[in-house]
């Protein structure tokens, strides 16, 4: 999987800045400094119906077009893109020399008193192996690296207690969660080493798959990559719940994809200059196991098997098949249940997109991942991931012939927006403005109550994933036309390629604040840290009778001591209309 040389888009449009880190990492060689540095002292995660080639071959990365990713960007872009894709076909493997069981992630109990379930966390240093044999300095929750499984239940009230101790500022963000702006865990809420953090909400989504993760100004990336990660389920009373399997790690089994770059000596990267280093290749983890050369086993005891699907990967795209070419059968997006069931042969994952599928087993199926490269650099290839021993001898009912009812919105008298991302060099940006600070950053501002239709436009030719914090989002419009199957769930985070667009609506409800503010960004975690972030802010203008400030379950003695500005520079004013204009060079940094 490891590139012998750089994209030729990228050879000579190395900026200044990355120029400079490269020397300073040269002077600390030079001086003697040791390369694997606790990484906590160093600088302050489509659903498609086709595509993915398929066959039984054992671990041969065989590198897949990849154009689905490139889109309409390889085409504006010509032979830029396609240099980047090409250099993966010549990084091909044998057969897989090992076998492991699938490592299930530890489930946190929570401890409930007075109707308040409270759980604890700490984001700590550790080791870990992401290349096999080579230790690596690592973070994680509670553990040494990712974090453990939260189940939350739908109109329960939750207490964090999160202890920061990997000597760093940090946040812990609930990606998908609806919940006030003050308990997000945006840049906002940054808290110090040493400090713990007690975010406190009533939950609100429906029966879902979200994950946790830091989101501090400009670390997102270093802190993620070395694996401050963790999944979330949320359950509700529904029938749709009930009929579907839910035992964890017997029938509902979480699988967490990360794409990593990790360099010989096991230092773990979070920027171009790190993935640039001719040394550094880019394992695939599932679980936290390298499966460069490991197939993972699990055995199903139950007919019917769910997977719950988190890409984790700071940049990479993953896309989950069977090795028979046979039938996945999704029912959830990133924000819950599809409408029906829907027969997909693959399903697609841009980095923080989520998605469930159960398999009826009445035979072995071994699943693969196919990896595309999202990023400057990265992974590539398609791996035999997970052997599953179909083991079970109940019988299964048929799945419910209506999951969910989405009802579609009428967008005739939305408010509309244009959101463009952009970059200037190696400055990612979002409606012209680069949101490497509070104050810097675009803000988008709306009102408590109001229904939105935006068109996210991708001025430059890089993939990128947008992510919008707080409420979910239908598509609308993918690059012009019309959303069919999966695309008609509700989603969070979805994919913009090179030169393309999304159209996208939401209602923001519940809650608004005139202090504290979600974020809308690029989920290609490097992206976000260079700069493709805004705020959002929402207000309260009294005509909603529903609005509430804060949730009613929000805690006023948290012991982080979080204050932030809520004003963006008036050169970051959001427009409605406007299209910030932004260089489209097929530049990253």
């Amino acid at each position: 999987m490891t590139h012998t040389t750089d994209p030729a888009f990228e050879a000579g449009r190395e900026s200044e800045h990355d120029r400079g880190k490269d020397q300073h990492r040269k002077n600390r060689q030079d001086k003697g400094e040791h390369r694997k540095a606790a990484p906590a002292k160093s600088e302050h995660g489509k659903a498609s119906q086709g595509g993915g080639r398929r066959g039984k071959g054992l671990h041969r990365r065989q590198f897949l077009g990849g154009m689905a990713g490139a889109g309409i960007g390889a085409v504006v872009a010509g032979g830029a893109v396609f240099s980047l894709l090409s250099e993966a076909d010549k990084n091909k493997a044998g057969a897989a020399t090992n076998t492991a069981t699938l490592t299930i992630p530890d489930l946190l109990e929570g401890t409930t008193s007075d109707s308040v379930t409270t759980y604890t966390l700490e984001a700590k240093t550790g080791s870990h192996e992401v290349l096999s044999g080579v230790t690596s300095d690592t973070m994680g929750y509670n553990q040494d690296f990712l974090g453990p499984t939260m189940k939350w239940t739908n109109g329960d009230v939750v207490l964090l207690n999160i202890t920061n101790s990997i000597g760093a500022d940090t946040t812990v963000h609930f990606h998908g969660a609806h919940v006030p702006p003050k308990m997000d865990g945006g840049p906002q809420v940054a808290f110090a080493d040493g400090e713990t953090w007690s975010p406190t909400f009533t939950v609100k989504d429906p029966a879902t798959t979200l994950w946790y993760h830091p989101h501090a100004l400009g670390t997102t990336a270093q802190q993620a990559v070395h694996g401050l990660a963790g999944m979330i389920i949320v359950e509700d009373d529904t029938d749709t719940s009930a009929a579907l399997p839910s035992d964890y790690g017997v029938d509902d089994v979480p699988l967490i994809f990360q794409c990593l770059a990790v360099d010989t000596d096991g230092d773990i990267k979070y920027d171009a200059a790190g993935y640039r280093e001719s040394d550094t290749a880019f394992p695939l983890l599932l679980n936290g196991t390298n499966v460069d050369d490991t197939t993972l086993t699990f055995t199903a005891t139950k007919t019917r098997t769910r997977f719950r699907c988190l890409n984790a990967s700071p940049s990479d795209i993953i896309t989950i098949q069977r090795s028979d070419g046979g039938n996945l059968t999704q029912i959830a997006t990133d924000q819950g249940y599809l409408a029906e069931a829907a027969d997909v042969t693959t399903i697609r994952l841009v980095a923080g997109a989520r998605a469930e599928f159960v398999l009826d087993l009445s035979e072995d199926v071994t699943l693969q991942a196919v990896v595309t490269t999202g990023w400057i650099r990265g992974g590539s290839g398609t791996f035999d991931v997970l052997a599953v021993t179909a083991s079970g001898t109940d019988t299964v009912d048929d799945l419910p012939s209506t999951l969910n009812t989405i009802d579609r919105y009428d967008t005739s008298d939305f408010t509309a927006r244009t959101i463009t991302l952009g970059n200037s060099g190696a400055t990612m940006l979002i409606n012209g403005s680069a949101g490497t600070s509070m104050d810097s950053m675009a803000m988008i501002s709306t009102t408590l109550g109001s229904k939105e239709i935006w068109t996210i436009k991708n001025s430059t030719q890089l993939e990128h994933s947008f992510h919008l914090h707080d409420v979910p989002y239908q598509l609308i419009s993918i690059n012009g036309e019309d959303p069919t199957g999966v695309q008609l769930g509700w989603y969070d985070t979805y994919e913009v390629v090179g030169g393309g667009s999304i159209v996208i609506a939401m209602e923001f409800t519940d809650f608004a604040d005139d202090t504290y503010m979600y974020m809308l960004h690029c989920h290609l975690l490097q992206h976000e840290d260079e700069g493709m972030m805004a705020s959002l802010m929402i207000t309260d203008d009294g005509s909603t009778s529903t609005s509430t400030s804060t949730d009613t379950s929000d805690s006023s003695d948290s012991t982080a001591t979080a204050t932030a500005s809520a004003s963006a520079s008036a050169s970051a004013t959001d427009d409605s209309t406007a299209t910030a204009s932004a260089s489209a060079s097929a530049t990253d940094s």
